[in-house]
């Protein structure tokens, strides 16, 4: 070591020994905190990849499973509208538009109208019932819109129709007729939104102008419950109707609207068990509602009360050649007299309808000779 100006002495070469030790050491420890922390830099990593996937798959689901319902400025829905450009549909207070919001999809915008009796109070409550509600057979909101005077609501679109337009316009029937199973299959769907309106929402929800026109066909088999600006939140006294209820003005449809809420002002569930009886009454007979100035329900009563089998069969829409199950009409005509009682009380509830629509329908061994090939006059 005399190079490096060291003695060569024994003590000296100690000391030269223990200096490159303690430096080699002090690398060696650094490198490894080095590494270490590396280590521990990738772990984190990982772990916040992880968690940021995990978050996402959170959001993607909450996204899939939740609707986004929002605010739109006036402006936003003038554009996907061009304005009010296209009419697609008109309501007792409101006119619907076509609304094209990007993308391919379309939506519907409901605008309504002062003039033509739309309160705020109203829309208010129509917002108020859409917002607690989903369902695949009910019309859901995507977002509203409260800006200079006017009132809108953005609305899923339903393509195909409307069941009025479809059995009754000559538009709608030339896109061909709707046939006994598709009656039967819409008769459903609309059930089970009034049993998810009547039993599921949290209070109960009275729609009050359940007919054809408010009926909306995603395609001929399923469709769709709209209209909720005449809606009325229902309570237990609905189901009793014990007389604790303070009576309403009258809403609804003529040839609809519930013959014991037309003498009382008293509404209730039952009431729009009387409205479907009416709708089936419709999808049987291929008649509107109204005939004349008698209802529907009316002009057929001596019919559809009358225990003969073949009297029923004179009933049926002369547009189904006489294609219709017999055991399924026997079933519907037997649902819409027992809805169409004048003793609400003694009318069935939604659910007991939906199973019984669902029992006929089931596959049946016997289907051919139950099957009516005959002409209807």
């Amino acid at each position: 070591m005399w190079f490096l100006g060291f003695s060569t002495n024994r003590r000296n070469l100690w000391i030269i020994g223990a200096i490159i030790l303690v430096i080699l050491l002090t690398v060696i420890l650094r490198k490894f905190a080095v590494y270490l922390d590396a280590q521990a830099r990738n772990v984190s990593s990982e772990r916040d990849v992880e968690r940021g996937s995990t978050q996402k798959q959170k959001m993607c689901s909450i996204c899939s499973s939740v609707g986004v319902i929002r605010t739109y400025a006036l402006e936003e829905l003038k554009m996907a509208t061009r304005d009010f450009r296209i009419q697609i549909g008109v309501g007792a207070t409101s006119f619907v538009y076509l609304a094209e919001l990007g993308d391919g999809r379309f939506g519907a915008v409901k605008r309504v109208m002062e003039e033509r009796g739309g309160t705020r109070k109203i829309f208010l409550d129509e917002v108020s019932v859409l917002l607690r509600i989903s369902h695949p057979n009910l019309v859901g909101l995507l977002g509203f819109c409260l800006e200079k005077g006017e009132q809108l609501l953005l609305l899923e679109f339903v393509p195909n129709k409307s069941l009025f337009d479809r059995m009754h316009t000559h538009d709608g029937q030339s896109m061909g007729i709707l046939s006994w199973s598709n009656r039967l299959n819409i008769a459903l769907d609309i059930a089970r939104a009034l049993h998810y309106l009547h039993s599921q929402a949290d209070p109960p929800i009275i729609h009050r102008d359940i007919k054809s026109s408010n009926v909306l066909l995603i395609d001929n088999d399923h469709a769709k419950l709209a209209d909720f600006g005449l809606c009325k939140l229902g309570h237990d006294n609905d189901r009793s109707n014990n007389g604790s209820q303070t009576p309403l003005s009258i809403k609804g449809s003529f040839g609809y609207i519930d013959t014991s809420y037309l003498q009382t002002g008293l509404v209730s569930l039952k009431s729009d068990v009387y409205s479907f009886g009416v709708l089936i009454l419709e999808l049987i007979t291929g008649l509107k509602s109204t005939q004349g100035s008698e209802t529907l329900a009316d002009w057929t009563r001596d019919r559809r009360e009358n225990n003969d089998i073949e009297i029923w069969v004179q009933m049926l829409d002369p547009k189904l050649n006489g294609n219709a199950n017999l055991e399924q009409l026997k079933v519907l005509v037997d649902i819409a007299n027992s809805a169409l009682v004048e003793n609400s009380k003694e009318r069935p509830d939604v659910s007991n309808i939906v199973d019984r629509i669902l029992n006929c329908m089931e596959p049946q061994s016997n289907l051919d000779e139950l099957t009516v090939h005959i002409t209807c006059k």
